[in-house]
This record gives structure tokens, sequence and C-alpha cells, in this order.
């Protein structure tokens, strides 16, 4: 027998976004670190905003709005308030009723700049990794780095020359463009949709884009990052921000697992001058390696080459999952404070996981 299909009743139901989450669900785990985090930060959160004034949207609100762009691969900070009208799950991690309605998508870019002046992504970030180390699931001793590149929102038509005038523009929303044959140059060349961006590719032979790079530095005992960067893409930002990241974030004797792209005399030794033992990857195939047998006889060094390899599933993550594949936003600062979070989601997740294999 055919059933009726019944039209839907307005009718006033007493249950909270709470009773719809699973109880097995995997953010369960996450929230209450998040809240720990959150709670922690609420001194920075009160000078940020003035004591008079209409009431704004809680910064707490933000960072997690941020942090479940990230875990639920959303495309857009638009496409997250809309899916916050109807998802009962974002509804309770963000701590609102059924019945509230969601923020407006401009909240993010009005706040932004609020948020990096205050540096409070590099706040919540550390404090991510300040309840690992409480959790005691760090290594102080032994690190890896390395670096990627992070494809700018900004296509190769607008890169065009520095002296160039409006009217020389195409014209046209898809104008045709022809590079064939034409040299660009970091020197003579700049985006005119984002000037910090740089021309880069990976590799020989691949295709050149408008690119940051992205930095990170993990510790080794269960791969959570405890250093995130970003900067422009050129020839040596990887040695550079690995040497400030290690400024920032490691104290005392240390191992730091890197691949062949480091190992420069230069870099190393910078590195020991920081009571920092390079264990690099040997790059001799047309030249005389900085890394010689004083450092790859010990069996800590084939330790840490096996181990930095987990790096690349931090960089995987992030692209497919925390939509770094392609940034979202104009500006090396804006895209470091999203790289920054989503490596703060990255962390929570791994936290969250090995909590629940102790258990």
């Amino acid at each position: 027998m055919r059933g009726d299909r019944d039209h839907q009743a307005e009718m006033l139901l007493a249950l909270t976004p709470d009773q719809f989450v699973p109880t097995d669900h995997p953010i369960r785990r996450i929230k209450p670190i998040v809240e720990a985090v959150l709670t922690r930060l609420s001194p920075l959160f009160a000078e940020m905003y003035a004591e008079r004034g209409r009431p704004s949207i809680p910064p707490e609100h933000l960072l997690k709005a941020s942090l479940l762009i990230a875990l639920f691969s959303v495309r857009s900070e638009r496409q997250f308030c809309e899916r916050l009208h109807y998802d009962l799950l974002f509804k309770w991690f963000l701590d609102l009723n059924v019945g509230d309605p969601a923020f407006d998508p401009t909240t993010f870019s009005k706040n932004r700049e609020r948020l990096l002046r205050h540096e409070v992504a590099d706040a919540f970030f550390a404090e991510v990794v300040a309840e690992a180390k409480r959790r005691r699931l760090l290594s102080s001793e032994h690190f890896t780095v390395d670096g990627t590149l992070l494809e700018a929102w900004a296509s190769l038509k607008s890169y065009r020359p520095r002296d160039e005038d409006d009217d020389q523009r195409p014209g046209g929303r898809n104008a045709e463009v022809d590079f064939r044959g034409a040299r660009r140059r970091r020197e003579t060349h700049i985006s005119r949709t984002d000037p910090e961006a740089q021309l880069a590719t990976k590799g020989s032979g691949q295709t050149a884009k408008l690119c940051y790079m992205g930095h990170v530095l993990t510790e080794n005992r269960n791969g959570l990052v405890v250093g995130v960067a970003l900067t422009e893409a050129d020839g040596f930002a990887e040695r550079a921000a690995a040497l400030g990241l290690l400024d920032r974030c490691v104290s005392g004797p240390a191992t730091l697992g890197a691949d062949r792209g480091y190992d420069t005399h230069d870099f190393v030794a910078a590195c020991r001058k920081r009571r920092v033992t390079p264990h690099v990857a040997q790059n001799d195939r047309h030249r005389r390696s900085a890394i010689d047998g004083r450092t790859t006889r010990h069996a800590g060094y084939a330790v840490s080459q096996r181990l930095r390899k987990r790096v690349e599933e931090v960089f995987g993550w992030e692209k497919t999952v925390g939509g770094l594949r392609k940034l979202r936003y104009i500006g090396r600062a804006r895209n470091e404070l999203c790289a920054m979070l989503t490596a703060a989601a990255y962390n929570l997740v791994r936290m969250a996981k090995l909590e629940a294999f102790a258990t």
C-alpha cells in the first residue's frame, strides 16, 4: 500500500542541537579542547572590544567557525553561513540554539582585521600547542621542517609588467592573453590581483603558478604541528623560514629532520649554532653534501629520516580537507591567519584521535 505524503506542520519542540549530535561523533572529543583554549584566551578577547557600543559577534564564534570550515571542507565563509542555518552540528559546536539565526558572511571580513591586529590566530594556535604539551603529546627534542607551495587567489593573466598602464591592459572580463615567448620575471612583473604572490614552480618542467610558500615545523613523537609560517615563494624561503621557526619554537638541544632541499652549508651551520643537530637528507648528486658521516653514522639520523615523512601528512590534510590547495584571501597576512587556524584544526583532530586510542 502506498503511503500518504504528509506535509510538514509547525510545532514547538523542546529540543536542543546537543540531542541531534551522535554521542560517539569525533567532534565531541574536539569541542572540550577548544573550549579550554578559548577560556584561557578570554582576557585577550576582552581587550579587543570597547566596553560600550553595539554588541558584536563573539570572537569565540569566529574562531570556532574557522575551525568548522577547515574540519568539514566548507568551500567559503558564505557557504558556511548558509549551512549554519540548518546544520544542527554546526549550531551545537557554536553553542547556538535551534532557532538562533546564522550571522552574516561579512562578519568574517569585518572582524578579520581585528583578529590580525591582536594576533589572535597566533595566540589560539599557541594555546592548542600548549594544551598538547599539557597532555604529554609533544616531543621537545626531535622535530621536522618542510615547506610547500600554496596557490594564490590570482590568475596568471593578472601577472603583468610593473610599468604597464591601465590603458595597455587587455579589455573584457576574461580576455585572451598570449604569453608564448614572453619572459616574465619578478623584477619586471607583478600580480595586479595579489601583489605579494610570486610566480613559482615546484620543479623543472612543471607549470609555474602564482604562489605563497607554506612552512610547518612538526614534532616527531605524534606528528603534531608546533610552528607555522607563510612567506613569499622565493628560492631561499624554506631555509630562512625554518630558522625562524626554530628560534620561535625550539629551545635547547634538539634534532631537525628535513629533505635534501635544506642541505646547504649555511643552513647546517646555522642549525648547529642554535644547538640543533641537522638530520638533513644528503644532497650529493652534483656536489658535496654538508652532512657527513659524523651525523649519518648515528641511529637517530635514520629515525629522523623515516619520521620526517609525517610532515607530508600535514600538507596532504591541509590541502585536501582544510582547503589550502588554493588560498581564499588576498595578501600574505590574511592567508597566514587562515593557515594558522587550519594547522590548529589539524592538531585538534590528531589530539582527539590520540586520546581515543589511549582510552
